[in-house]
């Protein structure tokens, strides 16, 4: 039996330094200038299946991260009482992120609905000039002004109905004052106000539904009107957002607890029920899909996993490797909707700490590479440090980024050739002059924004040399034609304790098409193979071999596949000295 998800420790902070009185509320931001010629007219998003793509059905991967606050009493994101707004929206998109999840109240939500939206005492603004003066609606909006300017995309997710800091710990969507057609009216009233801006492409209807069977209030999952059902609850929300902007995703999550067969919703025996995580219990899918009616293709489900230092879920105090998770937890719960083609999948909180717990390293890794394989969506949890049971991205000065975490976390974040993709087709992850990001439009071969030619602010310096990629040297074109067949590969390694995650770039450089490509090298003596992705791997002695999985079986003269694996060490942190694709030996750069 699980027991409730706890808090996510935010904690109090002091207010630094008095600010302006409340200014008029801002105009909503409007749609970035017009595309360049060949690429999508906008950004939205929509389904094809498991896959969530662009409007020209191009495939992408929304690979991003959490930061909370605006949930919380100070109503702004946390960290502005010391850090810089601008400095970290362009270093969440540096370090590879592609799409910030949000937690919102509905609360505030209203409060900007009825023109009630004031200053926020969360914000220093010695370090945040451009934000003196500016209600918690207008740091919203110059947020996504930034947003747009380097690359990121936003997902608004209504993670409590009361502005509080542990108001995710409600099991449902209404509490005291606020009512279910106050949460509906909230979201028609944001999803209005933004329908016009493309930086705004996901709305998480709610956090964490949940409650065991003999808690009350709780969130079931069936098909009823009723007021606690959750998948009714989703499926009205989202028919009335899009009802006004038909474009954005919806996201639906799971509850807590699900009857066994034949056992129903009033029973209150919690061992009649599956249970796991808040929000990670999706198995009502299966006999009640969420129907959105004629826009069923924006619609997403967003589980949520954590490891034990979380909580000591069941499946944690017996041995458990990758495959008795999936078995006994993720396919049941909710990985067999990718698998069965129902809908996508965006796993909306997962993460921890790193490092202190061997069982929670391996759940992370687990989760991490079953996401890279299937292509999955996901949010990580969380880049604020003040996560009480997870720790961030960033640590407690809001200025250094865990160099280890961006280390795993790396492999799980969409890259080609070496760079990270942005999910907007003009404006590269980083902004126009980024050489770390690409935009969609230059992955898919179409135009983007040039660099501008005015310098941005001197960056806020950041801790992560281990975790930034480095851009792939194309050097001086030579004379000759490479000869068919050559290739090209990129080696980044980072290390953590015992264990190492291996990043290797495969370029083919020849003139001819490779299908069906194998990769090989051998290990430095110590290093042991372990779980690898974008492709398959095995390790024979100290040879290790790459085979492609069916997405990149295929690898075009020019392009590029970004594959690697993790491993043990064994106290050599060396890179491989040579490779071959197909037996011819690569360069190495």
């Amino acid at each position: 039996m699980s027991a409730p998800h706890p808090p996510h420790g935010v904690r109090a902070r002091r207010a630094l330094g008095a600010l302006a009185a409340a200014a008029a509320i801002a105009t909503p931001l409007a749609v970035a200038a017009a595309p360049a010629q060949g690429a999508p007219a906008s950004d939205w998003l929509h389904v094809q299946g498991s896959t969530i793509v662009d409007e020209a059905g191009t495939p992408v991967w929304l690979t991003g991260v959490n930061w909370f606050g605006f949930n919380a009493t100070e109503r702004v994101f946390h960290g502005l009482w010391s850090a810089k707004l601008e400095d970290v929206t362009r270093q969440i998109a540096e370090n590879g992120m592609n799409i910030v999840r949000v937690p919102i109240s509905t609360q505030l939500l209203l409060e900007w609905k009825n023109g009630q939206a004031k200053v926020s005492s969360g914000v220093n603004t010695w370090a945040n000039p451009d934000l003196e003066g500016k209600t918690t609606l207008q740091v919203f909006d110059q947020f996504l002004a930034y947003a747009e300017k380097y690359g990121l995309k936003v997902m608004l997710d209504v993670h409590s109905a009361e502005a509080d800091n542990a108001g995710h710990v409600q099991p449902v969507w209404w509490k005291g004052t606020i009512t279910v057609e106050d949460f509906y009216s909230a979201w028609e009233w944001v999803t209005d106000r933004y329908k016009t801006n493309d930086t705004i492409v996901a709305m998480d209807i709610k956090n964490e539904p949940h409650g065991t069977a003999n808690s009350s209030p709780r969130a079931k999952w069936d098909s009823s009107t009723d007021q606690d059902n959750f998948k009714n609850t989703c499926q009205v929300a989202g028919r009335r957002i899009l009802a006004i902007n038909p474009h954005v995703l919806i996201l639906c999550e799971g509850v807590e607890t699900y009857p066994m067969d034949g056992v129903p919703w009033t029973s209150t025996n919690t061992k009649q029920f599956h249970n796991t995580w808040w929000g990670g219990n999706l198995r009502g899918v299966r006999d009640h899909p969420v129907d959105l009616g004629a826009h069923q293709d924006q619609l997403v489900y967003s589980p949520h996993d954590y490891g034990p230092l979380v909580f000591e879920q069941p499946w944690f105090t017996k041995p458990f490797t990758k495959d008795t998770l999936t078995a006994d937890v993720w396919d049941p719960n909710w990985l067999y909707i990718h698998k069965e083609g129902i809908a996508p999948l965006l796993v909306g909180e997962w993460g921890g700490r790193l490092g202190q717990d061997e069982r929670q390293d391996r759940w992370m890794i687990a989760l991490r590479d079953t996401m890279i394989e299937n292509r999955i969506a996901h949010t990580f949890w969380v880049l604020n440090p003040n996560s009480g049971d997870t720790g961030g991205l960033l640590l407690d000065d809001w200025a250094t980024w865990d160099a280890a975490k961006l280390a795993m976390l790396k492999p799980a974040l969409w890259q080609d050739g070496g760079k990270f993709v942005s999910l907007d087709h003009q404006v590269r992850l980083g902004g126009p002059g980024s050489t770390t990001g690409k935009s969609l439009g230059e992955l898919t071969g179409g135009p983007t924004t040039p660099p501008t030619p005015t310098p941005t602010a001197t960056p806020t310096p950041t801790s992560t040399p281990t975790s930034t990629p480095t851009t792939t040297p194309t050097g001086t074109p030579t004379p000759t034609t490479p000869p068919a067949g050559a290739c090209r590969v990129t080696y980044q390694g980072s290390a953590w304790s015992t264990g190492m995650s291996v990043n290797l770039t495969l370029t083919n450089t020849g003139t001819t098409a490779l299908t069906g490509w194998t990769l090989a090298f051998d290990l430095p003596a110590g290093q042991q193979l372990g779980q690898g992705w974008s492709a398959t791997w095995s390790q024979t002695g100290s040879r290790v071999t790459a085979t492609p999985v069916a997405w990149n079986a295929t690898l075009a003269p020019g392009a590029s596949v970004a594959v690697g694996f993790n491993g043990t060490h064994g106290g050599s942190t060396a890179a491989p000295g040579a490779y071959t694709l197909d037996g011819t030996a690569c360069t190495v750069a």
